[in-house]
């Protein structure tokens, strides 16, 4: 018996490939054959997909970035895309396609449109992406990470949350070590481009918390390259024990070891506080398309479960002030994880799997 197809096409960033990455896992061991789509710049993020995954890399762009003339290439690569996809599609036709938003999921999606192929989008943020804006229209269905999310008149929406890997699920719930006078330990993640403004205000925030909290904190902070000697020199100089790196591979491990969590807002670094459970600082990326990420953090403010700065009052006294409310104060500590818990969706990736299974066989 022939096994059914999965194209998975997504963008080159961690908010956009962490929730293919974990679609493709459960696919994958239900005996669904899966192949990732993407472009260059998606392909560093696939380390973590299961090795059974076919990852095919297409042409595509942005218009995001680079000057007149890359611009002016944007349109001709990715209509290329487009048509190498359709001819791939053409001779080997898969039963439904996936996208999660960014550039490089237009070929696969715009191919399986003039196909007549079985689609959907998953979009992680409270408001789509311009990809999937484009495609919200043109397909069967919009899976939300966030709800309500801002659809456009005739998208057909429903929610299901945010999946995380699986590394994470092991995690979901994990025991949670309130406050006290022992290590303790802070997360600093800014999304999976690192965050300037946290390096530049958190190690000067923990540098100034009281001595008798500061003595305890051990620090895990991702920072871009770029950053990465200067913040790891300033927690040096100051006596904080720190790990500095652009990337954790281990971020399931060191959520749950911690006993805060200061993270940008973007919707793969929500899904895993609230499903693991973890008391956190949240400061949404100012500039982020339609202010997604403070729509992304509601859901854990609302609940008490996380404190939201936006970068606008993000000052090295107002975050210590922060950091010190939650970590002098283990009751409160322990009732934000608990908090964050009950507003987690750790079934979201069988959500996403029952409207795939729907899908199957179904012509658009």
């Amino acid at each position: 018996m022939t096994r059914k197809y999965l194209m998975i096409a997504a963008g080159g960033t961690g908010g956009h490939m962490f929730p293919a990455q974990a679609l493709a896992e459960t696919m994958l061991r239900k005996g669904w054959r899966v192949r990732l789509s993407t472009d260059a710049r998606g392909a560093r993020y696939t380390g973590g997909f299961p090795h059974s995954t076919e990852i095919v890399q297409v042409s595509s762009a942005t218009f995001a970035r680079g000057g007149l003339l890359a611009k002016a290439m944007v349109a001709p690569r990715i209509v290329g895309g487009v048509l190498s996809m359709a001819m791939q599609m053409r001779r080997d036709r898969p039963d439904v396609v996936v996208g999660f938003g960014g550039y490089p999921s237009i070929p696969a999606l715009a191919a399986a449109t003039l196909l007549g192929v079985p689609r959907m989008i998953h979009e992680q943020n409270g408001v789509l992406g311009r990809v999937n804006r484009i495609f919200a229209k043109r397909v069967a269905q919009v899976a939300c990470g966030v709800w309500p999310t801002d659809l456009p008149e005739g998208a057909k929406g429903v929610h299901v949350g945010n999946p995380v890997r699986g590394a994470v699920l092991e995690r979901a719930g994990a025991g949670y070590i309130a406050p006290g006078p022992y290590p303790m330990s802070v997360l600093v993640m800014g999304g999976s481009q690192g965050a300037r403004i946290l390096s530049d205000v958190v190690p000067e925030a923990i540098a100034s918390l009281p001595d008798e909290l500061r003595q305890y904190i051990r620090v895990s902070h991702q920072a871009r390259d770029e950053d990465g000697q200067r913040v790891t020199e300033f927690y040096a100089a100051h006596g904080i024990a720190a790990d500095v790196l652009p990337f954790f591979k281990d971020i399931p491990r060191r959520m749950s070891e911690a006993q805060l969590v200061i993270s940008r807002a973007g919707a793969s670094s929500v899904a895993d506080i609230s499903v693991i459970g973890r008391p956190s600082i949240l400061i949404p990326y100012a500039a982020a398309a339609g202010d997604h990420q403070t729509a992304n953090a509601r859901g854990l403010a609302g609940a008490n479960a996380a404190i939201l700065i936006p970068e606008s009052a993000l000052t090295p006294d107002a975050l210590a002030a922060q950091i010190t409310a939650v970590l002098s104060n283990p009751d409160a500590a322990l009732q934000m994880a608990n908090a964050a818990l009950s507003v987690g969706a750790p079934d979201a990736t069988e959500r996403l799997v029952r409207l795939v299974e729907e899908l199957t066989g179904k012509e658009t």
